[in-house]
């Protein structure tokens, strides 16, 4: 089974926000082109795409796992398996980044009152 990486982006979008409200309401110079999009290269972009590589390696593993269910001739038990245990191990390092992330910004918060 997979959970939804909705967990993460939501936790991408709070952090952003209360960056944006920490700063006086103004989102960050660095963080904000301006063409209002991410800097190419920056940290949010990458997490960005880090992100949805986890989405989608779980919705290619599901795929997989449905094709086999259907009987598919070209699915085997054992490539189900091995790429719904990637799909679990890419979500569970993007939890814990997003853990480390939210306790690094709360010390910053912390620190800087």
């Amino acid at each position: 089974m997979t959970l939804p990486v909705s967990a993460l982006t939501s936790a991408l979008q709070q952090m952003q926000s209360m960056a944006a409200q920490a700063a006086g309401g103004a989102a960050p110079a660095a963080a904000v082109s301006q063409s209002g999009a991410a800097p190419a290269g920056g940290f949010a972009s990458a997490l960005k795409a880090s992100i949805d590589r986890i989405s989608n390696d779980q919705q290619s593993a599901l795929g997989e796992a449905h094709a086999f269910e259907l009987g598919a001739a070209n699915v085997s038990l054992n490539d189900v398996m091995v790429d719904m245990q990637k799909a679990n191990v890419g979500f569970q390092l993007g939890l814990q980044v997003r853990n480390k992330l939210v306790a690094a910004y709360n010390e910053i918060m912390q620190t800087s009152v």
